[in-house]
């Protein structure tokens, strides 16, 4: 293992051969793409054609570490896995923490590579210096809990580290994910579905050597600071940490943007009932951390007579304030359940919101409604098994919609669901949301931190003012903390040349501020061609109709919509891009990725 925070190694899974091949890590990428969801999104759009089905033997399925996951310094443990999503079409990078991403790197891996289709179920041992494709036909139908359970006694470890899909990614369904850690989730864009579709059960890692860095005295000092930091700006002892995530949700609130049934209101009466200070005074056990993180963010709670992991601040409005549901143990159970079968939560409570509004205005005959908790549980067990409506719900809200002639009850963009803000009340998060290289989504460049927390600085969140210049720079930083293996929330204490430093001490190449936001320029502009070689155009950088046309109706917001003009046209001015979002050869030139396009 060298002394540059990387494993140096790239290992090629090929299923249908049954093969396995370590290639030596490419310079040239470790400086123009970091790692992690940077190198994962070369090597895609080097290999796959952008035409081809998700479900194509072709695809690739891409685990990535990034040069400081497994380090010392704080919240580094991210991993991504990249593919061609099943539920957008888009270049997809899916993140998840936990110690997964740490094990990899320590066994001497930073990426794995899997493609193919084994012609049974499998699974891959990773151990250093060591790959083996296993039989997994004893595991077919497990649950990403029994899964891991039974490899890590076949492995006679239960130090072994396991990323593995449930019954939902073995059926293919479009909002599939990866779990890793019993709670940890490479959650969104369907990548469990790929997974499934390779006949690739699980990953079990195991490895005892942490990654060397180029200077470990600058990499010693750097932890120091960064620590200091975060516990001066309340990230470690603040609400993230005290209540999880979902401290979050009585601000959303009050600020009239937490979307309520389906998007059809703004604001939740009963959140105090399921907020982040209700589930620390009534259901959490612990508090749970990634590697090397004094946040400790994560929940294990106990509803319903189980345990498990969660939920968070998207989980609970998921389902709770989208499908109208106040009660907190109906929502933890939910999310108990989407980790045993793999189901990621954003997409699943927004699908059955979508289901509920249908339902209510008679577009499908099942009677779902608006406030029944009863029915969470039934509903997510039925779509990771596929069975009666889940089988039309495990395509998403978008395909699920359109099916029965009302697609615009489908808060998502580009077919992926949207989170837990409104964007009538932020227009930058709007904008955010319009343009994401992967669908619906806000950790692409969350603009909440400056139009809700003022992080790096305050925005007013009704203006277009700076928002199409801010978020460009939050898209590119996020693209490059992305690839570098530490975690967003990092976001709410450091800047831009924070995240240079720790690149340059733990890898030795001379980092600079603009050297980081050049590389996630790069990456991002890649993922946007990708796309458009797919087929994408101006018409899906754009929001659900319900939030052009309906306007808020409480709080502050009240009257307002998401304005797409003249925001997208100043957003593709500053990319560099044409009047249709097409990147101008001068761009790609500048970036150095004209031949690849």
């Amino acid at each position: 293992m060298a002394d540059d925070g990387y494993a140096g190694v790239i290992l090629d899974v090929d299923l249908t051969e049954r093969s396995v091949a370590a290639m030596p890590y490419p310079g040239e990428w470790k400086q123009h793409y970091i790692g992690g969801r940077g190198v994962g999104v070369r090597i895609l759009a080097d290999r796959v054609d952008p035409g081809i089905d998700p479900y194509d033997r072709e695809n690739l399925l891409i685990f990535a570490t990034g040069p400081l996951t497994g380090t010392r310094l704080p919240l580094g443990s991210r991993y991504d896995v990249i593919t061609k999503s099943p539920l957008t079409g888009t270049i997809t990078s899916a993140n998840s923490g936990g110690f997964f991403g740490t094990e990899m790197k320590r066994a001497g891996y930073d990426i794995v590579v899997v493609s193919g289709k084994a012609d049974a179920p499998v699974w891959l041992r990773l151990t250093e210096g060591s790959a083996e494709i296993r039989d997994a036909t004893p595991y077919r139908g497990m649950t990403t809990g029994e899964a891991t359970d039974a490899i890590r006694r076949d492995c006679g470890d239960q130090k072994v580290r396991v990323a593995c899909i449930g019954p939902a990614g073995e059926r293919l369904s479009r909002i599939a994910c990866i779990i890793n850690d019993g709670s940890r989730a490479a959650g969104r864009g369907g990548a469990g579905a790929v997974m499934g579709s390779k006949n690739l059960k699980a990953i079990a890692v195991r490895g005892d050597h942490p990654p060397e860095t180029a200077d470990p005295a600058g990499c010693d000092r750097l932890r120091r600071e960064i620590l200091t930091r975060l516990k001066e700006s309340g990230v470690t002892t603040g609400g993230l940490h005290t209540h999880g995530t979902a401290a979050v949700l009585g601000i959303v609130n009050a600020a009239y943007i937490l979307p309520t049934r389906n998007y059809q209101e703004s604001h939740f009466p009963g959140a105090d009932d399921v907020s982040g200070e209700a589930m620390t005074e009534t259901i959490l056990v612990r508090r749970k951390a990634c590697h090397a993180c004094p946040v400790a963010c994560g929940r294990e709670t106990e509803a319903g007579g189980k345990r498990g992991g969660g939920p968070e601040y998207e989980t609970i409005w998921a389902f709770g304030p989208d499908c109208g549901i106040s009660d907190l143990e109906q929502i933890a159970e939910a999310g108990y359940l989407c980790n045993d079968l793999g189901l990621d939560t954003i997409s699943m409570g927004a699908t059955i919101a979508c289901a509920m509004e249908m339902s209510e205005k008679g577009y499908i005959s099942e009677e779902i409604r608006f406030g029944d908790g009863d029915a969470l549980h039934r509903l997510v067990r039925m779509t990771g098994y596929r069975d009666g409506i889940g089988d039309e719900l495990a395509e998403g809200s978008y395909r699920f919609a359109e099916k029965y002639g009302h697609p615009e009850l489908s808060m998502s963009v580009k077919k992926q669901e949207l989170p837990a803000y409104d964007p009538r009340g932020m227009q930058g998060l709007g904008l955010n949301y319009a343009t994401s290289v992967r669908g619906g989504c806000h950790v692409y460049g969350n603009m909440g931190y400056p139009e809700i927390a003022g992080v790096p600085v305050r925005l007013d969140p009704y203006t277009d003012e700076g928002k199409a210049e801010w978020t460009k720079t939050f898209q590119d930083l996020t693209a490059a903390i992305d690839s570098s293996g530490i975690c967003l929330f990092t976001v709410r204490a450091l800047w831009v040349a924070d995240y240079a430093a720790m690149v340059s001490a733990v890898t030795g190449m001379e980092m600079t501020e603009d050297d980081l936001l050049t590389a996630g320029e790069r990456i991002w502009n890649l993922q946007k061609l990708f796309n458009i070689r797919a087929g994408f155009t101006k018409a899906d950088d754009t929001l659900p109709e319900r939030l052009l046309r309906e306007p808020l109706k409480e709080g502050a917001p009240a009257g307002r919509v998401w304005e797409r003009e003249p925001l997208l046209d100043e957003y593709y001015a500053l990319r560099g891009w044409d009047a249709d979002g097409v990147p101008t050869p001068e761009k790609l030139r500048r970036l150095g990725i004209g031949q690849i396009a």
